[in-house]
Formats: C-alpha cells, sequence, structure tokens
C-alpha cells in the first residue's frame, strides 16, 4: 500500500508569547501543498528472523537513527495499542528537512491514516488526530489536509475557508540549514495588529505588507540569501511572497507558470498548482 504525504506551508506567523514551560503561542494558517514524499508499507508476514519493522529509506538524505524516525514513531504508537502485524516501510524523500514544509510530521500522519485503513482500525478522523498530536504539534494537521487555523504551539486547530486554486507555488530552499531552536532564541513576541486568520479573508493582492512571518526579521539578517530569494520571488511577478515556517526554505504565490528562474546552485526548486 502506498500514499504521497505532502508538505504545507504557512500563511502567516505571529510569535505571540514565550510560554512557561519554554515554548511559545503562535498564530498562522497551514495550507496544503503539491510537494510530496512517497510512503509504501508492505506486511512482512512473520519472515524468520524479521523484527517488528523495517525502514529503508531513499531520496534526501534523514539524518538520524530509524527509531527516531517519525513513521517509525507512527507506527509504533499504533502497534502498542493494536498489535500490528511486521512491516517493511519504504520512504522515499523528496520534501526538504529543515525547510519549514512539515515533511516529517506529514510522513507520520500519513502513516497513521494508511496503518487506519490497510489494517481496517476503523479509527475515526478525531481519534487518528491525537494520536497525531502526540508525535508533534502540527502532525494532526495532516489527517484532515485541509486549509487550518493554528494557534497555541502550533496545535489547537479551527478550520479556515480559504482556496488558493487560482494560483501556482514557486517554492525554494537554498542549500541553507536554519535551526529551529536558534530561530526561536532570537525571536521577539509580540501581539499582532491582526491575526493570519483574519488578513489570509482578504483578496492575495492585499496580503503584501500585512500578511508577516515573525521569523523573517530575525533570519534574514543572519542569512541574506533566504531574504534576497522572497525578493527575487516579488521581481518574478509573485503576488505574494514568504518564509515558511522557521526553516529556509521561500514560497511565492503566481498567477502564471515562472518559466525563467536562478536560485542558484543546490538550491531545491519546485513549481506546481495549488488545489
Amino acid at each position: 500500500m502506498i500514499t504521497f504525504p505532502n508538505a504545507k506551508i504557512n500563511l502567516g506567523l505571529n510569535i505571540t508569547e514565550k510560554r512557561p514551560d519554554g515554548y511559545h503561542n503562535l498564530e498562522t494558517v497551514f495550507y496544503p501543498v503539491p510537494v510530496e514524499d512517497a510512503l509504501e508499507i508492505t506486511p512482512l508476514g512473520g519472515a524468520p528472523g524479521k523484527g517488528k519493522y523495517v525502514l529503508k529509506l531513499a531520496g534526501q538524505r534523514i539524518e538520524g537513527n530509524a527509531e527516531d524516525n517519525l513513521v517509525v514513531k507512527a507506527y509504533r504508537i499504533l502497534d502498542h495499542d493494536f498489535g500490528l502485524p511486521s512491516i517493511e516501510i519504504n520512504l522515499l524523500k523528496h520534501i526538504p528537512t529543515g525547510a519549514g514544509l512539515g515533511g516529517g510530521s506529514s510522513d507520520a500522519a500519513f502513516m497513521l491514516k494508511m496503518l487506519n485503513e490497510k489494517f481496517a482500525l476503523n479509527l475515526p478522523e478525531e481519534k487518528l488526530e491525537d494520536y497525531a498530536a502526540r508525535l508533534g504539534a502540527d502532525c494532526a494537521f495532516f489527517i484532515r489536509n485541509k486549509p487550518t487555523y493554528a494557534e497555541g504551539i502550533g496545535n489547537l486547530f479551527s478550520p479556515v475557508h480559504l482556496s488558493l486554486e487560482d494560483y501556482r507555488i514557486l517554492l525554494v530552499k537554498p542549500d541553507i540549514f536554519v535551526s529551529t531552536r536558534d530561530a526561536f532564541a532570537r525571536i521577539k513576541p509580540r501581539r499582532a495588529d491582526a491575526s493570519p486568520k483574519d488578513i489570509v479573508c482578504l483578496p492575495v493582492e492585499e496580503w503584501r505588507g500585512r500578511l508577516a512571518n515573525d521569523f523573517e526579521e530575525s533570519v534574514f539578517p543572519q542569512f541574506p540569501r533566504i531574504g534576497e530569494i522572497k525578493e527575487e520571488m516579488y521581481r518574478l511577478g509573485a503576488v505574494y511572497a514568504s518564509m515558511s515556517g522557521s526553516g529556509s526554505s521561500v514560497y511565492g504565490l503566481f498567477r502564471e507558470e515562472v518559466k525563467e528562474y536562478d536560485f542558484g546552485p543546490g538550491s531545491f526548486v519546485c513549481q506546481g498548482v495549488l488545489r
């Protein structure tokens, strides 16, 4: 059985306050985008010498041990409650890591949904969201995978009636690593005049100058190239452009396909139609 976990972008990102537990409260709108990994599971059938799972990775390199991979954690969390059969997991990574695109969280959520279907667990979306929330703050978003307003630490959701199907997205991740921990350490929490949930109700042409990602204020001076890519998006004709999350990726929303661009060697570049 195979599925294709997609990425997401942040439409606006306000860091409103630091919490007593060390985390930060935020406001943002998550929107799914057509940049995908490929995730496949195959029952091992109790083959001799096999463990509970075998993980095989391809595509972009993922650091760390297999036990720490979120797809494995998703399998384990359901295996603990339902005693799942042993499986082989094949994960082809296309979504860049450390990019603020939620690739790992998406893989985990899609794994939960696939296991639920494959082994007829009959878990409703609400229960799958509960399991996903235990794996990461934004994992639960990918269960329903629809435009969502997120609050709290990115784990309190409410629906947003928003469609960007008339737009194309150009997504660029330069060969730059932005530490999430360092990005939060440099942030200055503050209450914005307007919430992203309200701003995205305006025409996209009115977002520029109103819909902001607070991380840009600290990330751009440290990594000027990321800010330059955003400005290049506008030079290419973007209606709106922004950094996504706390990572190094930048996206632009366009009315037409962008046919000529050059973002330098080592950059991940992807273009597609939004739904």
